[in-house]
């Protein structure tokens, strides 16, 4: 058997992703994640592709990309190749949101700085 054909469960997905087995069968619901393979016995089966997509997808969520978004770039991408221009503009649109959030952390750590600053001062 090779490591394309491994097959895990949904607790040791939820293990491998960082999702909880809940969000798994939601993402699934919603689209996120395509239909997972299952056993005779309806159980999900998850393989390192939907391993490695749900990568991509907590890179997003912990992002702060909203659902509709990453399940607009999980369309584009099921869509296939030809809808690359409208992932890069996706991507693009969610990059500059990230950049915002970055500098606005990076404006209040400056703020906590200067007040760590001031009262090592007044000691």
């Amino acid at each position: 058997m090779n490591a394309t054909s491994v097959l895990y469960s949904i607790s040791e997905c939820a293990d491998r992703s960082g999702f909880s087995p809940d969000t798994l069968r939601y993402y699934e619901k919603v689209g996120l994640i395509g239909p997972v393979a299952r056993t005779a016995t309806g159980q999900r089966r998850f393989s390192q592709p939907d391993l490695d997509w749900l990568g991509t997808l907590k890179c997003l969520r912990d992002t702060g990309m909203p659902i509709e978004q990453m399940c607009r770039f999980a369309e584009l991408v099921r869509d296939g190749d030809h809808t690359i221009a409208d992932r890069i503009v996706l991507l693009e649109e969610h990059r500059k949101a990230v950049d915002a959030r970055i500098a606005d952390f990076e404006a209040k750590r400056d703020y906590i700085t200067g007040k760590i600053d001031y009262y090592r001062s007044v000691r």
